[in-house]
């Protein structure tokens, strides 16, 4: 099913995704991110589908729908460089510090900040286009709305 996919992500100047593949991409480094300290435990599934749904507009069953996806495209995707620069090509600059966001709540939906998700958090704004700065900023305003 993703072998199409793949095979565009990994092209040495993959096209902009449509809108459905970079939904889809973006899942997936979520799942990456949640995987990325060995453990995808509940609250993290749970951030990332309410994410998925406010994100999207979904409903339960479209969240759950496009998160199984997600799980395994995660799973059969290339390296993070790689799968990093098509979500940037695909994701207006704007739209990044969401998404990194995104990323810090599901970091920190299990109440551990764990060194290996730090530095994937690391790898992926930067490769983003998003600072360290700008990162750290943006964590700083999710661990304070809890």
């Amino acid at each position: 099913m993703f072998a199409d996919f793949l095979k565009r992500l990994v092209q040495p100047s993959p096209a902009r995704l449509p809108d459905a593949d970079a939904r889809l991409a973006l899942s997936a480094l979520l799942v990456r991110v949640a995987r990325s300290d060995g453990h995808f435990d509940a609250n993290e599934r749970a951030r990332i589908l309410a994410i998925l749904s406010t994100r999207y507009g979904l409903d339960q069953t479209g969240a759950a729908t496009l998160l199984a996806d997600a799980e395994q495209l995660e799973s059969e995707a290339p390296d993070t460089v790689r799968f990093t620069r098509a979500i940037k090509d695909a994701v207006a600059y704007e739209d990044r510090a969401a998404v990194i966001e995104a990323l810090w709540q599901v970091v920190l939906a299990d109440g551990n900040r764990d060194d290996a998700e730090d530095a994937l958090l690391r790898l992926v704004a930067n490769l983003l286009g998003i600072n360290d700065r700008d990162s750290a900023l943006i964590r700083q305003r999710v661990e304070s709305r809890g």
